[in-house]
């Protein structure tokens, strides 16, 4: 038994037909076309948590520079 009761003989026959309904040279092609989607997908998402961290520092780089100035005008008068 294999899943949800398909053998792996039957397995083995759907992939033949796969095969030989598409070729080789396409299956690849789409499979590479797949892999190059989850690449970019999993890049962008992870360049969406570097361009937060990139926005939380520059705030407390304009915080600090905000307080810097303040201590300035502070001491002028």
């Amino acid at each position: 038994m294999g899943l949800g009761g398909i053998s792996i003989w039957q397995l083995l026959i759907i992939l033949a037909i796969v095969v030989l309904l598409f070729g080789t040279k396409k299956l690849k092609g789409m499979g590479s076309d797949l892999g190059g989607a989850l690449k970019g997908f999993k890049d962008s998402m992870q360049g969406d948590d570097d361009d937060a961290k990139n926005i939380e520092k520059k705030a407390q780089e304009d915080a600090s520079a905000a307080q810097q100035t303040e201590k300035k005008d502070e001491s002028k008068l």
